[in-house]
């Protein structure tokens, strides 16, 4: 089994809130992360697909063809966007670092053409990163 990781950057803002808690309860759970005109980040999208190599090309996955998957269906979706009000796969989620990748996943597992998609790991800061790895880990 082969793994192959994919890196993109994009920019985002967001703010954290639930519409079903009080003021007091979102800024209890969320801090400045609710702050009502949210706040930034740039993250790091990595995207691992696993496979067997093909003899014939000497790949897993041509990775201009995989750079390509991800900005086509998620990078020009988020990159500069609010992601609370801007990106429909986020429609109605709160936008933690957690929901995030869990969409992401959502948009990327039936769209790669060789091999399976293994994980997304979502980098918020450079110590705080989120890794999943699908619903049937």
């Amino acid at each position: 089994m082969v793994y192959v990781t994919r890196r993109e950057i994009f920019s985002a803002s967001h703010r954290l809130f639930n519409p079903n808690l009080s003021e007091e309860e979102n800024n209890s759970l969320f801090g400045k992360c609710n702050n009502p005109n949210g706040h930034g980040h740039n993250y790091t999208l990595e995207v691992t697909i696993c496979g067997e190599v093909n003899p014939k090309t000497g790949y897993l996955i041509d990775l201009k063809l995989l750079k390509q998957i991800i900005i086509d269906n998620v990078i020009n979706k988020v990159d500069h966007k609010n992601l609370n009000l801007d990106v429909d796969f986020l429609a109605g989620k709160i936008p933690t670092a957690e929901n995030i990748a869990i969409a992401v996943w959502d948009e990327l597992e039936n769209k790669i053409p060789n091999g399976k998609l293994y994980s997304i790991r979502l980098l918020e800061t450079e110590n705080n990163y989120i890794e999943y790895k699908g619903k049937n880990v």
